[in-house]
């Protein structure tokens, strides 16, 4: 019973961490997750390049495109780098483990001099990049998958990497209000309230 519940909630951990365009890279939060430098705002080449790599992470049998069978193979990855004892269920110990390797990494990404602290700079930069939310939680309880809805513009339940690329840059374009090239903090806030704005109208 008890192995049950424990691989239901790493069955509900996979899917809390599913795959999302705005978050092309794996750094950050967001869009920030694309920015390799770490000075809190994103270039074109930035965005780019992150798109790039994460396109190779969800096309897992590489054939050009994103569908069902893709996305089933990426909970099997994940769910198997949890099991690190391979027995086909993941215990508490495991779990555990695996949220250690998540911070560390995201501890050792923060910490760009490597130094093995964290300076008030690098500790604001990696707040602005989880969205206010530092090492802790992930914040948002808003529905997983929106930006792949609105990716797939023919409806027909498979995602070319032409429709995967353009949904996410007219996102950075949206937001690169100037149009400049470069998404900065200012602009993403300005983006976040706008959204929120018309999220708040439409519940209204």
């Amino acid at each position: 019973m008890k192995k049950t519940i424990l691989i239901s909630s790493a069955a509900a951990l996979l899917i809390a961490s599913g795959v999302a365009i705005a978050a092309p890279g794996g750094g950050g939060k967001g869009m920030m997750r694309a920015d390799a430098n770490n000075d809190n705002q994103i270039t074109r080449a930035e965005m780019t390049a992150a798109l790039e790599q994460r396109w190779t992470k969800m096309d897992v049998n590489q054939d050009g495109q994103i569908t069902q069978a893709d996305r089933d193979a990426r909970k099997a990855q994940r769910f198997s780098e949890m099991d690190s004892n391979g027995d086909g269920g993941v215990s508490q110990a495991e779990m555990e483990a695996h949220r250690a390797t998540r911070k560390a990494e995201r501890f050792a990404r923060a910490d760009v001099d490597g130094n093995g602290t964290l300076s008030q700079e690098e500790m604001q930069a990696m707040r602005g990049k989880r969205g206010g939310k530092g090492m802790g939680k992930r914040g948002g309880k808003g529905k997983r998958g929106g930006m792949m809805k609105r990716a797939d513009t023919n409806g027909d339940q498979i995602i070319s990497k032409a429709e995967f690329q353009t949904a996410a840059m007219a996102r950075f374009e949206k937001a690169d209000a100037n149009g400049d090239g470069i998404v900065t903090a200012e602009e993403r806030k300005a983006a976040r309230e706008e959204r929120r704005g018309q999220r708040n109208k439409r519940g209204g």
